[in-house]
This record gives structure tokens, C-alpha cells and sequence, in this order.
């Protein structure tokens, strides 16, 4: 019976999930899904990408967290249309969140909707929220071992960020390693190492997102 009830939990996130994709695809808008741990650098990574991206391409931004708006103040500090998604507890956004959300904006006036998962390894992975694009972070300060504890995430993975690599003399992280960890479950997906404090690779990142927003049939 168990068993049961999260099959039909599962069937009802994706249903709507699926919903929200199309949504989007009517209006030719991106749906991108970042998912990490807390403090691996997801809403860094947006602030140093966003303003370049947003010259060529109109974005909105959800923010998912436990609580506060602080993520989201942050975002709208660069200038860009952001929600807050508050889950109260919650360690990941559902599809049902992320759907309610969508509806709100004004899709014929974006680009691209980029949602900032709960800072969570695990549960956001398993939860189809209605992404064309998932992005995985992991940052230098979390361990190189983290794609083969936790493979889901980096399975299903389109990109996957290794952030704070400034951190690399202070860290044992070996992004060789990590790489390693990652072809295990994923042979094909991108990893970029990137820092936002010195800037390496973040213009590379925001192409490979300009790309994918420009790659969408209109």
C-alpha cells in the first residue's frame, strides 16, 4: 500500500510537471532547474551570469528555499524579474509549486525561467519540476566523492557545475576525480570547473546557457 501511495504521488508531480514544460514550449521559454547543496554557490552562480545573458535573452528567476527571501533579494539586486518559493520546511520545490509559479508570470515577455532548487542533494533530483535543462552544482568545499554517493542528480544531469575552484589549495578536491565519478553514471554530460570570486569560466557558463536558450525552436 505504501508502495502505492508513492507511485501515485510521483504520477500527479509528473503530470503537472509535464504541464509546465508545455507551457513553456508554447511561448518558446527555456526551463532551466539548478540543483545543489546549501552553500554550493547556485545563486553565485546566477548573479555572475545573469547580467550577461539578459543582453541577449529575457529571464525570470523562482527561488526555492526552507525560508527567508534572502536568495531572491539577491537576484533582484542585478536586475532581473524574480519569486520567491517558500517550502516551509519542504526539501525540495514539487512541481506543483513550480507550476502555480509559472502561471504568474508573463511568459510571452521571457527567454528563459531559471528555478533555484532547495539546497539539497537528494530530494531535488528526484522530482521532475517541468525543467528542459537540469544543472548540477557541486562545489570544491563539498568533497570529490559526492557524484558517486549521491549519482542521481548527476545522472540525470545536463551540466554539471564544480564551483569554487579558487578554494583548491584549501580543499582535498580533485576535479579529475570527481569527473571520474561522474562518467560512472553520466559518460556524456559537460563539467565545467568555474569560480565566481576570480571568474574562471563563468563568460564559458554563461554561453552554454545563451546556448541553450537559442537552441529552443520559436
Amino acid at each position: 500500500m505504501k508502495i502505492q501511495v508513492l507511485r501515485n504521488v510521483f504520477a500527479r508531480n509528473d503530470a503537472l510537471a509535464e504541464q509546465t514544460r508545455q507551457m513553456l514550449d508554447r511561448e518558446g521559454v527555456v526551463g532551466f532547474n539548478l540543483i545543489g547543496s546549501a552553500g554550493a554557490g547556485k545563486t553565485t552562480v546566477l548573479e555572475a551570469v545573469l547580467p550577461t545573458l539578459s543582453d541577449s535573452a529575457r529571464v525570470a528567476v523562482l527561488e526555492g528555499d526552507i525560508a527567508t527571501t534572502r536568495d531572491a533579494e539577491r537576484i533582484a539586486k542585478i536586475g532581473v524579474d524574480v519569486m520567491q518559493l517558500t517550502t516551509e520546511g519542504g526539501c525540495h520545490l514539487s512541481a506543483a509549486q513550480v507550476h502555480e509559479a509559472v502561471k504568474r508570470l508573463d511568459l510571452s515577455g521571457l527567454d528563459a525561467v531559471f528555478v533555484e532548487n532547495v539546497g539539497n542533494l537528494v530530494c531535488p533530483a528526484s522530482f521532475d519540476i517541468g525543467e528542459h535543462v537540469r544543472v548540477a552544482v557541486l562545489s570544491f568545499a563539498e568533497g570529490d566523492d559526492k557524484p558517486a554517493k549521491y549519482p542521481l542528480l548527476f545522472k540525470t544531469a545536463h551540466l554539471v557545475v564544480l564551483t569554487k575552484s579558487d578554494l583548491s589549495a584549501m580543499c582535498d578536491f580533485d576535479p579529475g576525480r570527481a569527473e571520474a565519478f561522474i562518467r560512472t553514471v553520466n559518460r556524456d554530460v559537460p563539467v565545467m570547473v568555474v569560480s565566481a570570486r576570480t571568474g574562471e569560466n563563468m563568460q564559458q557558463l554563461a554561453e552554454w546557457f545563451g546556448e541553450r536558450v537559442s537552441h529552443l525552436d520559436r
